[in-house]
């Protein structure tokens, strides 16, 4: 009778002793050993890997990983790893700008852009081109 993949893993799992630090994290340029325990054997080409089902929300304090305790606040976990439901290009900083520059790129006229003449490196204003829209038949 052939053995199936499941009744091979459901064997295996309780051969193999668990091995903590088996696995690592790289955040930034800082790594880390997760405290998962894992069970692990490779042999003749083949791998059994077993980890126990679980989650876990860890918080990095003195350079290591430590799991959170069920009863402590995580809102502030929450807030920093949730993305935003925000679509669309992220907002640059906006930088401070130098008043004569910007006085002066207000003053360049509608339908015109300031480019630099290749030949002298110096700024221009030049005709801005209109795109044409084609109508389908």
């Amino acid at each position: 009778m052939a053995k199936t993949v499941q009744s091979v893993k459901n064997s295996l799992k309780f051969k193999v002793q668990p091995k903590a630090g088996l696995l690592t994290v790289r955040v930034g340029v800082k790594k880390y050993v997760l405290p998962v325990s894992a069970r692990m054997l490779c042999e003749g080409g083949y791998m059994f890997l077993s980890f126990s089902a679980t989650s876990e929300l860890f918080e990095i304090k003195d350079k290591k990983l430590v799991a959170m305790d069920s009863k402590s606040d995580a809102g502030n976990a929450a807030t920093s790893l949730v993305a935003t439901k925000r679509r669309g290009r992220k907002q640059s900083k906006r930088l401070d700008m130098p008043t004569e520059l910007e006085t002066a790129l207000k003053a360049i006229p509608a339908g015109y852009k300031l480019t630099f003449d290749l030949a002298t490196g110096k700024p221009r204003l030049a005709k801005m081109r209109k795109k044409r829209v084609t109508k389908k038949k």
